[in-house]
């Protein structure tokens, strides 16, 4: 039962990489299983909703959208999160995004980017926390045994010649993205751009603070927001990219503790 559910992801994960609708012999060759079950899970994942068949082959169907608002529900992102994700854009002219850590995995849940965006960023898993903005503010408020796990689990893959990959020069720069509040990377994760983050502050007496911890400093476990400019950008306008990204952290943790309030109120 399993190998065939893994088959079925397969199959939805190929069709969702695509740039145009897929025939089903051009899945199956490309993922190795034979025509007649590529044609059983085609039709099992059309009859759900989760594709649809064209004259042209597979596209992704009418019900992924609605489990990605699901998922946006239960994570709590909201219109206005997306709001100040593009009132962020407009202000600094950069990609924005909004990030979290849970469960152990780093994860890009919301953007607002050009396309193709900067850098190739998209909203989805994030496995190189270690060479990205958003990653090192995470992974900075993680406990050191927390923070190991994850790099272990996804490793820290040289992606470009500045890539980060010694544990113990991380952990220095972790350091000073708890010490400033605020991550840098440049051209850590794609050659060309640059990337700024900070933390979503956890405001005072909230579930998660940290007593004894400057405002600066005072960030949450799991979230962030970033921007992704090209390098030449990044020069120019770092400092101001940079107070556009804490106004909209300071929102984002007003919005997420007037959420907490109305759950509270309700529940």
């Amino acid at each position: 039962m399993s190998r065939s559910v893994d088959r079925a992801l397969d199959v939805l994960d190929a069709v969702a990489a695509a740039d145009a609708p897929v025939p089903a012999k051009v899945l199956a060759r490309q993922l190795g299983y034979g025509l007649s079950t590529v044609y059983e899970i085609l039709g099992t994942l059309t009859a759900r909703g989760h594709l649809v068949r064209t004259a042209g082959g597979y596209t992704l169907g009418y019900r992924v959208p609605v489990l990605h608002q699901a998922f946006q529900r239960q994570m709590q992102l909201d219109d206005a999160v997306h709001a100040l994700l593009l009132t962020a854009r407009r202000e600094a002219g950069a990609d924005t995004y909004f990030s979290t850590y849970r469960d152990g995995a780093i994860a890009v849940l919301a953007g607002n980017a050009a396309d193709p965006s900067t850098g190739g960023f998209s909203v989805g898993r994030d496995l190189d926390g270690h060479a990205t903005a958003h990653g090192k503010v995470l992974l900075s408020a993680l406990p050191r045994a927390a923070r190991m796990r994850y790099l272990t689990g996804t490793g820290m893959r040289a992606i470009t010649p500045r890539t980060i990959t010694s544990p113990d020069r991380l952990d220095a720069e972790l350091r000073r993205v708890r010490r400033e509040g605020v991550a840098v990377e440049v051209e850590e994760c794609a050659p060309g751009v640059a990337c700024v983050a900070v933390p979503v502050p956890v405001l005072p007496g909230a579930p998660g603070s940290h007593r004894g911890m400057s405002a600066a400093s005072a960030a949450s476990a799991v979230s962030a927001v970033s921007a992704a400019v090209p390098l030449e950008d990044f020069h120019r306008h770092r400092h101001r990219l940079t107070d556009t990204l804490r106004h909209v952290a300071a929102e984002a943790a007003k919005l997420a503790a007037r959420q907490r309030g109305t759950t509270a109120s309700t529940g």
